[in-house]
């Protein structure tokens, strides 16, 4: 910047004339270009920032609140920035603009603010308290346990809830609300490796804050009297019972942690863990991509009495595969059911019929290597089977009867199919330990399909489990630890040795996921069939034989993976949920783009545009774009001084055009008053240039008697063709240059354009602007004209919006050459669609000129212009 603002001193006390008054205003003028310079970056900024929220809004990208914070903050400090900097330009000019941004700013901070955290609330909460009244203290899980053991009188284990009112008491302790926010909003969280990153920070803050006295207190109480009630010390596990987890719109399923056997002295420590995994990697990512707030949510904890499992497992109440198999399935295995949750097995599965009495319609018995026990210290251990019990079935008939029995009288009293996880304790008991409302796929599992004839497609491998059905494919990855996970790329078949719930934030990349164990019932699984994924699990060991990278076709529901693509089952994909529609923070985007996206000021020469009706950010920005390029040229008017920096173009005669240099935009110091087009060193100016003299305008078309008389009329009847500023630059046309920049203002005949481009080496600050306004013809023909030019400017590349005879268009972030090219068009179109208007009421000419713009733009593209040509010849 220091070498800009030489070269600019330089050039400007060259050029300026030696009294002080001159001098003085070439300073003045120097501050003025930085301010403007300063203003179109802030502008390009939050044009930036609107269209991504906007892209956004669209539902077809997956955002959270700490994006929509950053980005309305950073557009916020953009749109601030021009304000200020148009203060310096104009100062006092325009006092109304501050307040309104002011007010504008205040609207959006309280639309996005963090929810109330509430008032304070019981910090913990005995089982026998605990119904769905109470959910939003206890979180749906815990709340479910409650209604189970006071409403339905089904088993459950002792215990008590550390509730939303303890985790908010807990987040308040040294300021860490903020902290979170602030890590939160610097991170993108849409990438891996940040997302794990920013996991691993959040969660060691958590786990590292000292508990706050009152909490511990509460802790050390209720668990005494859970002691007491079984009669001496007892083991418990902590569960995670977080607001929005368990309910009928998002299962949360093993997405948060669940703490088993842990010893009385370890209490307060492992409810931090627990409670700190309210931002596991997997837990983040699923309520991005539901479109959940974290400020609305909370994680109370469920403390527990241990039940040391003798077999356990999962009952869904209708198949989760198909909707219309209205069987209950069952699946169990030995010892503790989180080794059907967590997907180490794939367990004994039982069908029982819904009519009474109940039957056993059909059972699965699996060889079963280990089971999983309650450690004789802390934690749980594995233990290998041998002998009979491996093989035997881990229920008898009658278990299975009573979990099915169970979990029907819970879809009665919850109205819906439930997803229930149970245990047999030692003595007998069926225990009750958790209920969630049940979202089957809505596809249905195919048949198995037999290997094809000889000659046909082969299978790689058959067999396993459907998880979740459909078909895809994509390059096999495997993820077997978490560096692996980084690299996961979109549409890869996501491969696993167990399909563990931590990887439930890689899911929603995948094409479909593959795994050696685990079954239909585990947490990643239900996750599965909540995206819409296509999952085959429990293919054993017959799985390593995939080779990274290798292109396959899993068939899901025909229980099969192929070698390449298979379009054949490709045909019918099942439908992935678009989550972000209609979410909460979908919601929250779309009140605060109603702040930012409309633009109401239209016409910068009508009455109203001006600074007290401005109503959105948009409007700001294009008020404070508009009145900066007003600015820079009234000092013209006021002082003389621009007029005499600017040297009019000399292109074989002297032309009606003259170029302003703001910095480097000549490649000498110029005497003249004219500058010469090899004189010229902007890029940009010279591409426009190139393609407004590559064909030869052959003036204006062929009128027919209407269109004729529709420009007489409008040319004499209506005010607003004249330009209403009495100064010279109203009938000129400028470009204002730099090495990269341009900004032309040009007034031909009745109407008027403005491009601006930036062209440098740096693709992220690329961009063209166009706008066109006016004609000569009736208001029908200005607003074909629009249309016309509109959609040639789309064939270009460029973000088109039009209000009646107003057009914008944008292109951004493209590599220099490309933004060059595309100039070039820019340049051909300013010469070649004046007086078109007065044409738009005649079709098959309107035709005529559409195929001639094309054809005449493809050879602007590949340089072969009839003007092109001549300048490389001469």
């Amino acid at each position: 910047m220091a070498g800009l603002l030489d070269k600019l001193r330089g050039l400007l006390g060259r050029q300026a004339e030696p009294e002080p008054v001159q001098a003085g205003l070439a300073e003045e003028f120097k501050a003025r270009y930085l301010s403007f310079r300063q203003l179109l970056a802030a502008n390009n900024k939050a044009l930036e920032l609107m269209s991504e929220l906007e892209a956004a809004a669209g539902g077809g990208r997956v955002f959270g609140m700490s994006f929509l914070r950053s980005r309305v903050t950073a557009l916020g400090v953009s749109v601030f920035q021009m304000v200020d900097l148009l203060g310096r330009l104009a100062p006092g000019k325009y006092p109304a603009l501050a307040p309104g941004l002011k007010n504008i700013q205040s609207q959006l901070e309280a639309i996005a603010a963090p929810a109330e955290a509430g008032g304070g609330g019981e910090l913990v909460l005995a089982l026998k308290d605990i119904d769905q009244r109470r959910a939003e203290e206890a979180g749906a899980k815990m709340a479910n346990l409650g209604e189970m053991r006071n409403r339905l009188g089904l088993k459950v284990p002792a215990g008590f809830v550390i509730t939303a009112a303890a985790w908010r008491l807990l987040l308040s302790q040294e300021g860490l609300v903020q902290e979170i926010s602030r890590l939160q909003q610097a991170a993108d969280l849409e990438n891996a490796a940040e997302l794990f990153t920013l996991s691993s920070r959040l969660r060691q803050l958590i786990v590292e804050v000292p508990l706050p006295p009152e909490l511990g207190r509460a802790l050390e109480q209720a668990y005494a009297e859970l002691a007491a009630e079984a009669g001496g010390e007892v083991r418990v596990s902590l569960r995670s019972s977080a607001l929005g987890e368990d309910s009928a719109e998002a299962s949360f399923a093993g997405q948060y942690s669940t703490q088993l056997n842990v010893h009385p002295e370890f209490l307060e420590q492992t409810y931090k863990e627990v409670a700190a995994s309210f931002y596991s990697p997997q837990a983040m990512h699923y309520r991005l991509v539901r479109g959940l707030r974290d400020d609305q949510l909370a994680m109370a904890v469920g403390c527990l009495a241990m039940v040391g499992a003798v077999s356990g497992g999962v009952a869904y109440t209708v198949s989760p595969l198909d909707p219309a198999d209205r069987r209950v399935h069952i699946t169990a295995a030995w010892g503790l059911p989180r080794v059907v949750v967590d997907g180490e097995a794939v367990g004994d599965h039982f069908v029982v019929g819904r009519e009474t009495p109940h039957r056993v319609l059909a059972r699965s018995v699996e060889d079963k290597q280990s089971e999983l026990v309650c450690h004789a210290d802390d934690g749980v251990c594995q233990l290998e089977l041998t002998g009979e019990r491996a093989t035997q079935p881990c229920l008898g008939d009658e278990q299975v009867l009573a979990v099915a029995e169970a979990a029907l009288k819970l879809e009665e009293y919850y109205g819906g199919p439930q997803d229930v996880e149970w245990a047999y304790s030692p003595r007998g008991e069926l225990v009750m330990l958790q209920c969630r409302p049940l979202r089957p796929a809505e596809a249905k599992a195919a048949a198995p399909a037999p290997l094809a004839q000889e000659g046909g497609t082969r299978a790689l491998l058959q067999g396993g489990v459907t998880a979740g059905p459909g078909a895809g494919a994509g390059p096999v990855h495997w993820v077997r630890r978490d560096s692996d996970a980084l690299t996961f790329p979109e549409g890869a078949v996501l491969a696993l040795p167990r399909p563990a719930p931590r990887w439930a934030a890689l899911v929603g990349k995948a094409a479909a996921v593959v795994s050696s164990r685990g079954g239909a019932a585990g947490h990643l699984a239900t996750v599965c069939r909540e995206y819409g994924v296509p999952a085959l699990f429990g293919l054993g060991p017959a799985l390593e034989a995939l080779e990274e990278e290798a292109l396959v076709t899993v068939d899901a529901g025909a229980r099969a993976v192929y070698a390449g693509r298979v379009e054949e089952l490709l045909q019918r994909p099942v439908q992935r949920p678009r989550f972000m529609s209609g979410s909460p923070v979908h919601q929250l985007l779309g009140r605060t783009l109603e702040l930012i996206s409309p633009l109401t000021l239209l016409d910068p020469d009508s009455t109203e545009f001006k600074a007290e009706n401005v109503r959105t950010l948009h409007d700001i920005t294009r008020f404070c774009h508009e009145k900066s390029v007003k600015e820079m040229f009234s000092f013209g008017k006021e002082h003389n001084f621009p007029q005499r920096s600017s040297k009019q173009l000399y292109y074989q005669v002297p032309m009606q055009w003259w170029v302003l240099n703001l910095d480097d935009g000549f490649t000498q110091e110029i005497k003249s008053k004219y500058v010469k087009l090899d004189q010229i060193a902007c890029l940009p100016m010279l591409a426009v240039w190139e393609g407004m003299v590559a064909v030869p305008w052959q003036g204006p078309p062929a009128a027919g008697g209407r269109g004729l008389a529709s420009v007489l009329f409008e040319a004499t009847a209506n005010p607003s063709l004249t330009t209403g500023v009495k100064t010279r630059y109203a009938h000129r046309n400028y470009f204002m240059v730099a090495h990269h920049f341009m900004n032309l203002q040009s007034r031909f005949g009745f109407h008027f354009c403005a491009v601006e481009a930036l062209a440098g080496e740096r693709r992220r600050e690329n961009y063209i602007s166009f706008s066109f306004k006016g004609g000569a013809a009736d208001a029908a023909r200005r607003l074909g004209r629009v249309r016309f030019i509109g959609g040639i400017m789309e064939d270009q590349g460029f973000r088109v919006e039009s209000t009646e005879d107003n057009l914008n268009a944008r292109l951004e972030r493209h590599e220099q050459e490309v933004t060059l090219e595309t100039l070039k068009a820019v340049g051909y179109l300013l010469m070649h669609t004046r007086q078109l208007d007065i044409i738009m009421g005649n079709p098959r000419a309107v035709a005529h000129y559409q195929d001639k713009i094309r054809a005449d733009l493809e050879l602007v593209r590949r340089g072969e212009a009839p003007g092109q040509k001549a300048a490389r010849s001469a």
